[in-house]
């Protein structure tokens, strides 16, 4: 029964807030004793549907919501859980094809949060209090279960391993690529961030894995052979082929190779099928490959017809969203080198002309690699905070642009960077391009609805 505790869900993701959040940069340990706990006395929420689990350090989010959406095409109620949010709490937290219902999230929250508030730390295994992200995790495990859904696809928040999320008995794992990131808690070798990620995988049960490193991926092979997983990989078990990326999105022909035992034979016609997603970007193709593999291999019974409808709905914010045209302004939250590779390739394509770049990045992010990348492309770069969720050192971000050779600006307030960053691209006729960080994309959002910029 309802306490009446929360009015919305922005009063929940208040009270969320009051816990440590490793989002913020706040230090726990990594463990899932206390998950396990909570979910046990919930009555296991996580269990009693057909699951997807995406770790992976790039592209995550998109095949997930791309999984999702091709389950939902198939007649499936499907929940997605993502991170982070970009405006509020409760886009983590979703159907496939709609908004999760106010009154469901905040029923789920208050049978959670009965279970923690007032709690001291020695209340729960390990002697800490349960993290935002834990909590928020059971929240969307719950509002699942009320909602009656068929299916569930559930992204990895950090790691894989002990991530909060790891409680799941996956129909299928799936791996997109990795690369060094959170090494603070990860590991500071790909090995040892493939490992972590590799902790996704269940006896028995498929791994969709994307393209890696050789070294990541002979620990993803390990690991799938002494679990008895079977393989499925990106360019052995489907390809993308002839990728193009335009304005409106991202289309490829997905394929299996003949000689192939991949779980999509018998769905995909002889000359492959083509596909396209509201995503832009050239990854995207690949995305989209893995997210059909991964949904063959849950569903023996999937149309062809539910991948192109499914894949063709989606989109998702701040990864290559353009989200104004007077100038273009374009939002993407790479926050890593490969990620801002990606970014930069696109810009390219899209936008030959002038560009100007507001960049900002947390604290613990290789910002002199992506400094390097990015200030040859560049006519005016101004650096900023992330907003002030993410710790951050704007004077030691712009000097990794110092020393890459161009004149950036540095601005710490955001709202006045944004400013300067919009007029600079309309006095220049450029493109405006926000990466770095999927807080400052929020930060660009609210300032565009605020100013009614098109």
């Amino acid at each position: 029964m309802s306490s009446g505790k929360f009015a919305s869900s922005e009063d929940i993701y208040d009270f969320l807030s009051g816990y440590i959040n490793v989002e913020k940069g706040q230090a726990t340990v990594f463990k899932l004793d206390r998950m396990r706990a909570l979910a046990s006395a919930l009555g296991n929420p996580e269990r009693g549907r057909l699951c997807i689990h995406v770790a992976g350090s790039k592209g995550k989010g998109s095949i997930s919501t791309m999984c999702a959406n091709i389950l939902s095409e198939m007649g499936l109620r499907v929940g997605i859980y993502t991170s982070p949010h970009i405006l509020r709490w409760k886009e983590r937290i979703a159907l496939a094809d709609r908004e999760m219902p106010e009154e469901t999230l905040i029923e789920a929250a208050e049978e959670v949060v009965a279970l923690v508030e007032g709690l001291g730390p020695d209340s729960f295994p390990g002697g800490e209090l349960p993290t935002f992200f834990e909590l928020s995790t059971l929240i969307a495990f719950l509002a699942f279960k009320k909602s009656a859904c068929d299916a569930q696809v559930i992204e990895v928040g950090l790691g894989g391993r002990l991530d909060s999320t790891n409680i799941v008995e996956p129909d299928v794992s799936v791996i997109s690529t990795i690369e060094l990131e959170h090494t603070q808690f990860l590991g500071n070798s790909l090995a040892a961030i493939a490992f972590e990620k590799a902790g996704i995988m269940k006896a028995g049960k498929p791994v969709c894995i994307s393209r890696q490193n050789p070294e990541a991926m002979a620990v993803f092979e390990k690991r799938a052979q002494e679990l008895g997983c079977p393989v499925f990989k990106m360019d052995v078990h489907v390809r993308a082929q002839d990728t193009r990326v335009d304005a409106r999105g991202t289309q490829c022909r997905i394929e299996c190779p003949a000689d192939s035992n991949s779980a999509l034979k018998g769905i995909l016609p002889s000359g492959g099928l083509h596909v396209e997603s509201g995503i832009i970007g050239e990854i995207q193709g690949q995305n989209m490959a893995l997210a059909a593999l991964a949904c063959a291999a849950t569903l023996p019974h999937l149309e062809a017809q539910a991948l192109v409808k499914g894949l063709k709905k989606t989109k998702i914010p701040a990864r290559f969203e353009v989200v104004a045209t007077k100038p273009p302004i374009v939002l993407d939250g790479a926050h890593t080198p490969e990620s801002i590779h990606l970014c930069l390739d696109t810009v390219k394509i899209l936008f030959p002309g002038p560009r100007v770049l507001l960049f900002a990045c947390a604290h613990d992010k290789r910002h002199q690699e992506m400094a390097a990348i990015l200030a040859p492309y560049f006519d005016m770069i101004i650096v900023t905070k992330p907003g002030s969720f993410k710790a951050s050192d704007p004077s030691a971000v712009h000097e990794s642009f110092l020393r890459s050779g161009c004149q950036a600006e540095l601005e710490v307030d955001p709202a006045a960077a944004i400013s300067l960053a919009v007029s600079a691209a309309k006095e220049r006729k450029a493109m405006l391009l926000v990466a770095g960080s999927f807080y400052l994309c929020a930060e660009v959002k609210i300032w565009l609805a605020a100013h009614h910029e098109e």
